[in-house]
């Protein structure tokens, strides 16, 4: 049999966990259930309702067995499908804290009405009312049941009479609450001789929520077994990744806030030059082809993680990407591009010697690459373990082989067809997020460009903290509604990449003829005949671009703007080249003020501020206002295109200044903008402060 079904009260399960038997890995994440779904659980269990089963996976750790580094006993089961039921129920009845997905602890406070027998969410209100237990995590504390029964009579007792018949009623009440640590789950218990491929069917099959599993979630699932202080240690680095502390030791960055399974990847990288992660899964398990016992594998993925989280080794490895020109996380579209880069980054380091300048300037050019052609896109597991593979010949300390096989895999690459062809076709597209608009804006950074028509640089323009917040702010050289109304053109084809850039000008309104405003922005700007000839070139704007054809300009500029990426990359061979960028604003440090990180339209969607498929409206007069639509990812729609920040939304129709004010949506009848509904959302969260 692959299973068998037992029975567990809640009692036992909680003293389970307690002993060590049972294990509460992040096998599903962290605790994502909302507080009114615990409400819910602990509401069905009262009314002696089901509330489905458990299923449990027996490790296959040899009886008496201990953790890496801790030397605690190893769990006989997994929880694989209930985790969240079975958190729940732990965390309130010892009334202790849960990590939620971005790393906050939280307490689960349910509160008790005995009158009436209902279980609600405590809030300030059920704080104050007499009627409530507001925590019936006190009802299993070690103070005991009947100090909390008369304690909650007196206090009621001394808002209003209570007679004797009542006061049993309620004490009788309150019993059956505490009696629900008796209440009694089904367990399924799988076999420990099933393999991880069995497990992950099984659950996909029974869960009804829509989960599934991932060999990630069993490599870390593993780890909380035999090496907790290991997962424990990838979960601290994420949460430091996420907010700037005072004196900024801390993994916070602008590109990237990983997840522990991310991070993973990179030391499995470093560890086996394993990209796929199945492989990585049988060799933690000791049944791998390399024959070593699961303790020696467990020794190298440490060592290899104990460089990955090193945090000299992370923020020299982001340098790299300031120096291809990337400022933020804005910029970036691969994620698999950062990470694998950084597991290279960490071969030529720790494996081959490189020198710190020789490595940065190798490294640059090859996250360049490897980001603008897509090299860790679609079947990017396969194409790691090449890379990886190609180190496999060289002798440690090899610096001068281990960049020759990089710069090989660069020029290889990066072909006169790549840059004549490939190029300038991937920049016919009205993605606000591709990887060919995120080259041509490294290369803006890399030459230093200025806006155009302005002293103002991009590089400060394109400050992190602002882009995070606000978005990149582009504009239309041929203007929507001149196109439309002159040439026919659609919403989709005006808003392609070469029809965008940069600048600061107060811009020509939506209707205005290039061949119109364009001399008279030239005039007023004051450049030099020498400068305008600058700003035309690092713009890709052909001569006399003004009075062409919009299809003949759109080809033009695409050759354009890869002729100024091709020159960008080359300037990044330069030894002499060191770019000089503005501090972002913050720089990740606090200095004694809260500096505004950004609260982004997908997290008023995922705390339910907003919902999916609310509508955004303009308050302009009818006849230019535009409507859009809120998707599931947190991006703003309008007519099939997608944006990633209401400014970014808002320039796509014309709007002027911050999209936040810009947007309104109807809430509860009345139109109110995302400013407000972002205000709500920050005084309920105590996230994403404003700077003083």
């Amino acid at each position: 049999m692959l299973f068998r079904t037992t029975d567990y009260s809640v009692a036992h399960l909680v003293e389970a966990v307690d002993r060590g038997d049972v294990a509460l890995p992040d096998i599903q994440r962290p605790f994502v259930w909302k507080t009114t779904k615990v409400r819910s659980l602990f509401d069905s269990m009262y009314k002696g309702f089901p509330v489905g089963f458990l299923l449990f996976w027996e490790t296959d750790a040899e009886p008496g067995a201990r953790r890496i580094g801790s030397g605690d006993a190893v769990p006989r089961n997994l929880i694989v499908d209930g985790q969240q039921r079975l958190t729940s129920l732990y965390a309130v009845m010892k009334g202790l804290d849960v990590v939620r997905e971005n790393y906050d602890k939280t307490r689960i406070r349910i509160a008790f009405r005995p009158a009436d027998g209902r279980f609600e969410v405590t809030d300030a209100a059920i704080e104050k009312d007499p009627e409530f237990i507001p925590d019936i995590s006190v009802l299993w504390a070690g103070g005991g049941f009947h100090g909390v029964v008369r304690a909650f009579t007196e206090r009621l007792a001394s808002r209003r009479e209570v007679s004797q018949e009542e006061q049993d009623r309620l004490t009788e009440a309150l019993d059956r609450c505490r009696d629900l640590s008796n209440y009694s789950f089904k367990v399924m218990e799988l076999s420990r001789s099933i393999d991880e491929e069995q497990v992950a069917e099984i659950f996909v099959r029974i869960n009804s929520e829509g989960v599934t599993l991932n060999q990630a979630d069993f490599i870390l699932t593993l780890m909380s077994v035999f090496w907790e202080k290991g997962r424990r240690d990838l979960e601290d680095f994420c949460r430091g990744a996420r907010q700037p502390t005072v004196d900024g030791g801390t993994a916070f960055n602008w590109y990237l806030r990983p997840q522990p399974d991310q991070l993973l990847r990179v030391s499995v990288a470093l560890a086996f030059r394993r990209a796929v992660l199945k492989q990585v899964y049988q060799l933690l398990r000791g049944k791998g082809g390399q024959g070593l016992p699961r303790d020696e594998q467990f020794a190298l993925l440490a060592e290899a993680q104990s460089h990955v989280l090193d945090l000299g080794n992370w923020h020299k490895f982001l340098q790299c990407l300031e120096r291809a020109g990337f400022r933020g996380a804005k910029m970036v579209t691969s994620d698999n591009a950062v990470l694998f880069t950084y597991a290279i980054w960490l071969f030529g380091r720790t494996r081959f010697a490189v020198p710190d300048r020789r490595l940065h300037a190798v490294i640059a050019r090859w996250f360049f690459m490897a980001h603008m052609t897509g090299r860790y896109s679609g079947t990017f597991e396969t194409q790691a373990e090449r890379d990886f593979a190609m180190f496999v010949d060289l002798g440690d300390d090899d610096a001068d082989g281990f960049c020759a096989v990089l710069d090989r895999v660069i020029d290889s690459t990066l072909t006169n067809d790549f840059w004549g062809i490939r190029l300038p076709n991937e920049l016919a597209t009205s993605a606000s997020r591709s990887p060919s608009l995120s080259a041509y804006l490294a290369a803006l950074n890399i030459h230093d460009a200025p806006l155009l028509l302005s002293r103002t640089s991009v590089r400060t323009v394109l400050d992190p903290a602002t882009t995070s917040r606000d978005g990149m702010r582009r504009s239309h050289l041929f203007p929507r509604t001149h196109l439309r109304d002159k040439f026919q053109v659609t919403t989709q084809l005006s808003n392609r990449i070469a029809n965008m850039t940069l600048v600061e000008w107060t811009g020509a309104s939506s209707a205005d003829d290039p061949a119109v405003y364009w001399p008279l922005e030239v005039r007023a700007s004051g450049v030099t005949e020498d400068d305008l000839r600058r700003h035309r070139y690092l713009h890709a704007l052909p001569e006399g671009w003004e009075e062409m054809g919009y299809h003949d300009y759109l080809r033009a500029r695409q050759e354009g703007m890869a002729a100024v990426i091709r020159d960008a990359f080359g300037l990044l061979s330069d030894p002499d080249y060191s770019p000089d960028y503005p501090a972002p604003d913050g720089q990740g440090v606090i200095p004694g003020r809260r500096v505004y990180h950004g609260v982004s339209v997908s997290d008023l969607v995922e705390r339910g501020f907003l919902e999916v498929g609310a509508t955004l409206v303009d308050r302009r007069p009818e006849d230019e206002a535009a409507t859009a639509v809120v998707t599931s990812e947190g991006h703003i729609e309008i007519e099939g295109e997608t944006y990633d920040t209401p400014t970014a939304a808002s320039s796509a129709v014309g709007g002027r200044g911050n999209g936040w004010d810009f947007w309104h949506t109807p809430v509860d009848g009345v139109l109110r903008s995302l400013t407000s509904v972002r205000a709500e959302y920050m005084r309920h969260t105590g996230q994403g402060q404003s700077a003083d």
